[in-house]
């Protein structure tokens, strides 16, 4: 298969290489003089969470191919687009009038409605996915890890079409296992929230790792995401296992199971160290979250005080 990564970030980098390694051609289209900027290799150090718990380590200068234009007469098979989810929008806009006849895959948080989002784009072209990975640069070395798993996920009808089975084998095929969610709206809009819920205690602690290593401030990413799931049904979706568990298990139970896995030698902690070592997710990354789940709370009339006394900490 021939794919465009759309960017050369942490994202898009890692699964490119796996995919690449699989034996697909794997381009990244960057902005008009960028390439200058990158150069032609990235420096990997990584983790490959494909047959390995904690992550085999992967350290290696990768050669990659990088494009400034991409028209709408190309001929890739598939657009991998994973953006922070505020810049999809941009992306979508550049995307509509240079798709082609390539899939689309849509690989990274979602708040707006899904569908909305992408209504510029043929709809019978889009699949939705997730993945399982992070970290950050550091210079031109890129330093986080993926895991074996990847979502995949139907928003109206859309896991039925050949192109999210493609999608799926292109996957399979490389070596990630599959976790399908059947109502991947709902499924994104919770994501949503309990990033907004870390994030928050992520402000007010001031690091990551001052976060994880306290359970009551773990507690206080449970309530603060319990008292969310209001906006995310008030945005029309549903609250599934996920926002069960939130809702119903003593907040100090679920507090302790995350300082377990958090604090754990694991390849999830590994990750979440490294985009903090590198400073991937910096103020802006962390405040848009609680600040755009805040917003629509407001505009929908949901009552969110725990979100709003900590409103100082990601105005």
């Amino acid at each position: 298969m021939k794919i465009l990564m759309f960017g050369r970030g942490v994202i898009t980098t890692q699964y490119g290489w796996a995919l690449e390694r699989a034996g697909h051609d794997v381009d990244f289209y960057v902005r008009p003089g960028r390439i200058a900027d990158f150069g032609p290799t990235v420096d990997l150090d990584i983790r490959d969470g494909r047959n390995s718990r904690k992550g085999k380590p992967v350290q290696e200068t990768w050669p990659v191919t990088l494009r400034e234009d991409l028209e709408a007469g190309h001929d890739y098979d598939l657009i991998i687009v994973s953006v922070n989810h505020d810049q999809l929008d941009s992306a979508v806009d550049f995307l509509h009038t240079r798709v082609g006849r390539a899939t689309v895959l849509i690989f990274n948080n979602v708040w707006v409605d899904p569908a909305a989002a992408v209504a510029r784009l043929p709809r019978e072209q889009v699949v939705w996915g997730f993945p399982g990975s992070g970290g950050g640069y550091s210079g031109n070395t890129l330093r986080g890890g993926f895991a074996k798993s990847v979502w995949l996920g139907d928003v109206d009808g859309s896991s039925g079409t050949d192109r999210h089975r493609a999608v799926r084998e292109l996957f399979t095929g490389a070596g990630f296992s599959i976790s399908d969610v059947a109502d991947f709206r709902s499924w994104l809009w919770f994501h949503v929230i309990l990033d907004a819920g870390i994030m928050v205690g992520w402000l007010r602690m001031g690091s990551f790792d001052a976060l994880v290593r306290s359970r009551p401030a773990l507690q206080e990413v449970v309530r603060l995401v319990r008292e969310m799931i209001p906006v995310l049904k008030a945005k029309g979706g549903t609250s599934k296992l996920g926002g069960a568990a939130a809702t119903y298990i003593p907040a100090g139970l679920i507090g302790l199971a995350m300082h377990k896995l958090l604090t754990g030698d694991n390849l999830y902690t590994f990750i979440m160290d490294q985009a903090q070592a590198t400073g991937h997710i910096d103020y802006e990354a962390q405040a848009i979250y609680p600040r755009d789940v805040l917003a629509d709370a407001r505009r929908l009339g949901v009552s969110v005080p725990r979100l709003e006394a900590n409103e100082p900490a990601f105005r």
